[in-house]
């Protein structure tokens, strides 16, 4: 049965992201009772989270609510905060009936509660702003549409490499954004250039300055993708910046016929 605000398309806006290496207490009662909500029973978080922090069910609960029901409280509140994450996966591994609804729910509420990800084919991928997940997915579709597999590929490496736990792999997601962005470029030039080589050598390539902005962007990634420099590591917001503007720029060259020389 629907509910009023599905059924008129309403919905809270969604919240500034706040929590990412974190899973507050909220964030875990949250889950929990959308996993319920979802038609699943405590017993059945119980097994998975047992599975997870390598315990055994306590025997002397055997009644769903409350006793069952408070262990799974308590062993989510033992977990560390990527734990929960995995816990959120293990669920949607289940069954497919149950995983298409804890999905949509769970996205739902990250949105609403501003946690920066998201279940995506039963994985959860880092989540960024509204802006930057439309440009990241309609890039890679738009690659893929284009047969353009390899650069697709390259983006979706990025994505995985920001999107990894405990800890994002910022230098690798740096470097499969550009190689995505200098794969397609090199395809629209037929040459196999570098990205930087093919900005200066193709001033129609993209508009100015945007032009300026890529050979900057490249620049950057030879410093803090490919060649680190002691003391000064790349952050997330700049690796999630770099993954963003590749897939905006690796959209706008499949939708755009350039005459490259």
């Amino acid at each position: 049965m629907t509910t009023f605000s599905t059924r008129h398309g309403l919905s809270r806006p969604d919240a500034e992201i706040t929590i990412r290496q974190d899973a507050p207490g909220e964030v875990r009662d949250a889950l929990a009772i959308i996993a319920y909500q979802c038609g699943l029973r405590p017993s059945t978080l119980r097994e998975v989270l047992c599975r997870i922090r390598y315990r055994a069910p306590d025997k002397g609960n055997w009644s769903e609510f409350p006793n069952i029901e408070g262990e799974v409280r308590e062993l989510l509140a033992e977990c560390e905060w990527f734990e929960v994450y995995d816990f959120v996966e293990a669920i949607a591994s289940l069954h497919a009936g149950t995983s298409a609804a804890f999905a949509e729910e769970v996205n739902r509420y990250f949105r609403v509660a501003g946690v920066g990800w998201q279940l995506v084919d039963g994985r959860l991928e880092m989540r960024g702003a509204e802006v930057f997940e439309h440009a990241i997915r309609q890039g890679q579709r738009d690659l893929r549409l284009q047969g353009k597999l390899t650069a697709a590929s390259e983006l979706h490496e990025a994505i995985q490499d920001l999107s990894r736990r405990p800890a994002a792999e910022i230098t690798g997601a740096i470097q499969h954004a550009m190689a995505a962005l200098e794969c397609v470029a090199r395809d629209a030039c037929v040459s196999k250039d570098t990205l930087g080589d093919l900005v200066r050598r193709n001033p129609d390539l993209f508009p100015k300055p945007v032009d300026q902005i890529v050979e900057k962007a490249w620049g950057y990634t030879s410093n803090f993708g490919r060649h680190l420099q002691e003391g000064r590591p790349p952050e997330f917001e700049e690796a999630e910046l770099m993954v963003g503007l590749s897939g905006v720029l690796c959209r706008y060259l499949t939708r755009r016929a350039t005459g490259c020389g």
